[in-house]
């Protein structure tokens, strides 16, 4: 991959706030990511009360959790940092529901990255159990979407 391109990943990362993106061009492939800002601890002990008060709210308005009940099945991850949508159009039917048998290849969702739209296939036949995210909210790499037994 062309260090230019690099440089220019680098330069979106920092402006556009994301937290890390990986990218496969033919067989290369690189990923970036930047730690993120962390709150240092303040000597003043009223402050740092008042900061853990105001961080509290957004611990609260995490992802949904894996539920251990459905951690048995096949889980489809996040392959990117994006917002998530269940069907193609918000007045649209969504691309699967819980108990839909799927197909390998077959849409699961679509996630925007960078004003792109990025089909995520199932990469396993069998039947959606678990839907663990809502659409129109921001997923993180990795993150479980849907669990498929």
């Amino acid at each position: 991959m062309d260090l230019r391109k690099v440089r220019k990943l680098i330069e979106l990362i920092k402006e556009t706030g994301i937290a890390e993106i990986e990218i496969h061009e033919g067989e290369e492939s690189v990923r970036i990511s930047r730690e993120t800002s962390r709150v240092a601890p303040v000597s003043h002990a009223p402050t740092v009360t008042h900061v853990m008060a105001e961080a509290a709210p957004a611990i609260t308005q995490s992802p949904v959790a894996l539920p251990a009940a459905v951690s048995t099945g096949h889980t489809v991850k996040a392959p990117m940092v994006g917002t998530i949508y269940l069907s193609p159009s918000p007045d649209a039917k969504i691309f699967v529901d819980v108990g839909q048998t799927v197909q390998v290849g077959d849409t699961l969702c679509l996630i925007e990255a960078m004003k792109m739209f990025n089909q995520i296939e199932s990469d396993k036949a069998g039947v959606v159990t678990a839907v663990l995210v809502k659409t129109g909210v921001p997923v993180e790499f990795n993150q479980p979407l849907f669990v498929i037994e």
